[in-house]
């Protein structure tokens, strides 16, 4: 059971390893665009490609739906980023039903663990299987796979590398599950975190924290929904930055310090303490582009301020 992008690796890789599901389950087909035409998602269109049959319940209480589950008789339950299942749907798996979740839980419980996770600035994060139970993201653990965070990586960058982490971890879930072999560990809450969904608000660069919190909150929205900023009442996204200087005092927050253009233009704001360099960047209506570009247009000097 799965939706977007992210739970693709892990179909790819149940069927490559011999364990194709006896069904997938995806949201039903929605419109989109601008001609509102019907958009099926990641997981639908994987599953198509491997020929393997498909359930779209517009709700997972369905009679039907949970008919269908029980006819099929499934042996596991394997859930990457879908909705929240209730006991009727989970409870048809013989063996057991899980989830993969993207982080190292309990840290990080909820909808958001990988912006979260960087927005703090972590050193490491990872991917788990656990067993569902109707307390979301608090099962027994069956696995964690960690895997280190670089200071610059965007949340677009782990998103990705936990993606294929997680395919090899839904596998050996799976077959762990199988054979008997799997030994779920209960979850120690004392230790729990919240990653709640992001809102835009939540998204609004606060030039007044530290540097280096300015940029772990920008890379933790890089590349959606992105972090945003205004500039002479235009919104605009800032999607990559650098830590110029950690510390120290050089203009009021969301004060430039610097902007030359060019290809290898500067873009430099002040922080509460520090300042960053500003990499991409992307006007409203626009393109992302280089800060180089994004100077050659906007005639910027510093003593100007982003709020």
């Amino acid at each position: 059971m799965g939706t977007p992008d992210f739970a693709v690796p892990s179909l790819d890789a149940l069927v490559a390893a011999g364990l194709a599901p006896a069904a997938v389950v995806t949201v039903p087909d929605k419109p989109a665009g601008r001609g509102m035409s019907l958009q099926t998602s990641a997981v639908k269109d994987a599953a198509a490609r491997h020929g393997l049959p498909v359930l779209q319940p517009e709700s997972l209480r369905d009679p039907a739906f949970v008919g269908a589950l029980r006819d099929l008789a499934p042996d596991v339950i394997a859930v990457v980023a879908f909705r929240i299942l209730p006991p009727e749907v989970y409870g048809t798996a013989r063996l057991g039903a899980f989830n993969l979740h993207g982080s190292l839980l309990p840290a990080y419980r909820g909808a958001a663990p990988i912006a979260r996770a960087l927005m703090d600035g972590v050193p490491e994060t990872g991917v788990t299987t656990f067993l569902l139970k109707p307390s979301v993201d608090t099962g027994d653990v069956i696995l964690r796979v960690p895997t280190p965070v670089g200071p610059d990586e965007t949340a677009g960058d782990v998103h990705d590398r936990l993606a294929a982490l997680g395919a090899d971890a839904v596998v050996e879930t799976v077959r762990r599950l199988a054979a008997g072999t799997a030994t779920p560990e209960a979850q120690d809450d004392a230790l729990a975190s919240p990653a709640p969904k992001l809102s835009r608000e939540v998204a609004r660069v606060d030039w007044t924290h530290p540097a280096t919190r300015v940029h772990d909150h920008i890379r933790a929205l890089s590349p959606f929904p992105g972090a945003w900023t205004t500039w002479r009442g235009e919104l605009l996204k800032v999607l990559r930055t650098a830590v110029e200087t950690a510390d120290g005092a050089a203009g009021a927050p969301g004060e430039i310090v610097r902007a030359e253009g060019g290809p290898d233009g500067a873009l430099v704001v002040a922080c509460g303490a520090g300042t960053v360099r500003l990499l991409e960047v992307q006007r409203e209506g626009r393109k992302r582009m280089p800060a180089g570009a994004f100077l050659a247009g906007a005639d910027l000097a510093p003593g100007e301020r982003l709020h």
